[in-house]
């Protein structure tokens, strides 16, 4: 990720003010409901969806689910794990692609983050969807990935965790690869499983002090080790 400071784009401010508040609008809330219903339910039927670990998910508040990413199926597989309205950060092409796609996903409280830079907009709009007291969805591989192995994780999950003080929780994902691979359209009716781990506790910051980076970088390093071990507990057992 370069230095070079991008922007994503400001999205729908009114759906911003429907989302970003510590209770969203009803009609944000029924609509991503209705939505969350039948992907869910296709997740249950189509894959034979398998959660374990839900019982590590804060019941109220802000925090970070932290997921393995191998496949666009990844993010409603995600949100198959809790009823509450999950917040996502999307890669802003999906927003210039098609009006109508733009306003939908927006309406589902997503946002944008400018791929390849480290875009300020989408850091402390993410920012306050956590000090909203909103879960907040982030892939710290950065983008799909391939592979039993886990790629470098990029530090924004720690960085945004010192910085609210929030929980991250990671989340292993097994067999979403093979029912859908990255550039493919088919989708296979195969068996996935997800693994939710205990929450990533970062350590109190002091008031007014600097987020420090020996705290994310470490807070990152016990990231990658918790993510891996929940991913290896995922794919135990599943076709490859």
């Amino acid at each position: 990720m370069s230095e070079e400071t991008g922007t994503a784009g400001a999205g729908p401010s009114r759906l911003d003010a429907a989302w970003t508040v510590q209770r969203p609008s009803l009609a944000a809330r029924t609509l991503y409901g209705i939505v969350r219903a039948a992907l869910v339910g296709f997740c249950y039927v189509w894959f034979r969806l398998e959660i374990s670990g839900r019982e590590h998910l804060p019941r109220g508040g802000g925090f970070i689910v932290a997921p393995v990413h191998r496949s666009n199926l990844d993010t409603p597989i995600v949100a198959s794990i809790t009823r509450r309205p999950l917040r996502f950060m999307g890669k802003d092409s999906l927003w210039k692609a098609n009006k109508a796609f733009s306003w939908f996903i927006s309406s589902l409280g997503a946002f944008p983050v400018a791929r390849g830079t480290v875009d300020r907009e989408a850091l402390r709009r993410c920012q306050t969807v956590l000090e909203a007291g909103q879960p907040l969805v982030l892939y710290p591989e950065g983008t799909r990935r391939t592979g039993p192995t886990l790629h470098e994780l990029f530090d924004g999950p720690a960085f945004l965790a010192t910085r609210t003080g929030v929980p991250i929780i990671p989340v292993g994902i097994g067999g979403s690869e093979r029912a859908q691979r990255k550039g493919s359209k088919l989708i296979r009716p195969t068996k996935v499983r997800v693994v939710i781990g205990p929450p990533i506790v970062p350590p109190a910051r002091g008031e007014g002090r600097a987020t420090s980076r020996r705290v994310v970088r470490e807070l990152t390093e016990q990231l990658d080790t918790e993510l891996q071990a929940l991913f290896d507990q995922a794919r135990a057992g599943l076709p490859t």
